[in-house]
């Protein structure tokens, strides 16, 4: 076979070398690529036979379950002008499982894998504002120290910022006996029966216009 293809090759050569026409040559091009394709097959060593590739398997990965963290409430603080240190007493913390996170008005401790549990300290609204970039956590045997760089020196009252419910809102502010109405309305609320006769009467007689100060004497 292999010499048969040989002098079909030859001859398609020499008629390629007359052809004139495009077409024609075109034609007798392909089938000497094909022959010459078929000759080198024809020549070549049988393959070795290969065994099957396995086919992969997905393995079953379990669904991950929710990280639960138990709130880490007992603490201690100090400050100076400059910082505030938060102590908390915990043993078995691995530094390499702790996450932080210090945003300019929060605070997020993750620890993980602590005897088997996850350990979560947060301040989600701080007095007032820190410098995050300036902030660490320190890892010791039995504690952790967590130390916050105040934006601006002074001393805080409270590490969480508290929401004053009695600051008039805007109505308040135009109206200067919408905040002693407030204030009388808790006395109500906290007094006994008696103070509660007194300040009903008081502020009946302020909404009648009979007192010109409904706290005059319990001030």
């Amino acid at each position: 076979m292999a010499d048969d293809l040989t002098l079909d090759l030859e001859e398609l050569r020499d008629l390629r070398a007359l052809a004139k026409r495009p077409r024609v040559v075109s034609l007798i091009s392909s089938e000497i690529e094909r022959l010459e394709k078929m000759s080198k097959e024809a020549v070549a060593p049988p393959a070795a036979a290969h065994a099957p590739l396995p086919i992969a398997t997905a393995k079953s990965v379990p669904a991950s379950r929710a990280v639960t963290y138990t709130a880490l409430s007992s603490f201690s603080w100090d400050q100076d002008n400059d910082k505030v240190k938060i102590y908390i007493s915990l043993e078995g913390v691995d530094r390499e499982k702790t996450e932080t996170e210090f945003k300019s008005t929060s605070v997020d401790i993750k620890i993980h894998d602590v005897n088997g549990k996850n350990y979560r300290y947060a301040i989600p609204k701080l007095n007032k504002e820190i410098e995050p970039e300036k902030c660490k956590v320190l890892v010791k045997p039995t504690r952790i120290v967590i130390t916050l760089v105040k934006a601006s020196k002074g001393n805080w009252l409270d590490l969480h910022l508290k929401e004053d419910k009695l600051k008039p809102g805007l109505d308040k502010e135009k109206d200067p006996m919408a905040g002693i109405m407030d204030l009388m309305k808790n006395m109500y609320d906290e007094g006994d029966d008696e103070m509660k006769r007194t300040i009903a009467k008081a502020w009946s007689d302020a909404r009648s216009g009979n007192a010109a100060d409904p706290l005059k004497g319990y001030r």
